[in-house]
């Protein structure tokens, strides 16, 4: 086996990179930050109200009545986010949810998570409204207008050449070629010492007289 006929190598894949090009185009195509800021703010809404925290050798715990709503509310948030990477078509809507949402949290469940959530829901909610998709480039090729392109290139290259000045007609004369100097004749007589169509024999030389003998 010589090198011209064995088999080529596979070339090495970098998955790394074909992950990270693969997160970017995701990335790009959908309100990402604010879905994700939008996630962000679900979780201390969710957190605290069911909560032990340690000061001290004391354990504080928070769940009241308001653990119901912190729920609520940090679950919607959570569905919100994930709704717009997913579904960028009611960007709109989840973007206002979750504005609506992050200010009802504040008297319900504890200051919107002690503040933690306010900053990140109003600035995800805001994001997602105003998230707009890139226009496509349109790309116009010859194979789709053949003749555009040929229109374009006749009409620059008539626009280009200057006009040709107009020639001034001169009366037709017909010449007499002869050895002496040449002298012009008007059309009609030039036409008349023309022989007659389908005549045999010229007008002139019937005219002339023949010899007798």
């Amino acid at each position: 086996m010589s090198s011209a006929t064995a088999e080529a190598r596979p070339e090495h894949r970098n998955l790394v990179g074909a992950f990270w090009r693969g997160f970017r185009d995701f990335r790009r195509s959908r309100p990402f930050w604010g879905g994700l800021l939008a996630m962000i703010a679900g979780v201390p809404i969710l957190y605290f109200p069911y909560a032990h925290l340690s000061l001290g050798g004391v354990t504080i715990a928070m769940s009241t009545t308001a653990g119901a709503g912190s729920l609520i509310i940090g679950v919607l948030l959570i569905i919100l986010g994930l709704t717009a990477w997913f579904q960028p078509a009611v960007r709109i809507f989840a973007g206002v949810a979750t504005t609506l949402l992050i200010l009802v949290s504040i008297p319900v469940s504890n200051l919107a998570g002690f503040g933690m959530a306010l900053l990140p829901g109003l600035i995800g909610g805001g994001l997602m409204m105003a998230w707009a998709k890139l226009p496509e480039p349109a790309v116009a090729t010859a194979a789709e207008a053949p003749g555009a392109a040929e229109g374009t290139t006749a009409e620059s290259v008539a626009t280009e050449q200057p006009a040709a000045a107009p020639v001034a007609e001169e009366p037709v004369t017909a010449q007499s070629v002869t050895e002496g100097p040449v002298t012009e004749k008007p059309v009609a007589e030039a036409a008349a010492e023309q022989p007659a169509a389908g005549g045999s024999i010229p007008t002139q030389q019937a005219a002339e007289p023949k010899e007798v003998r």
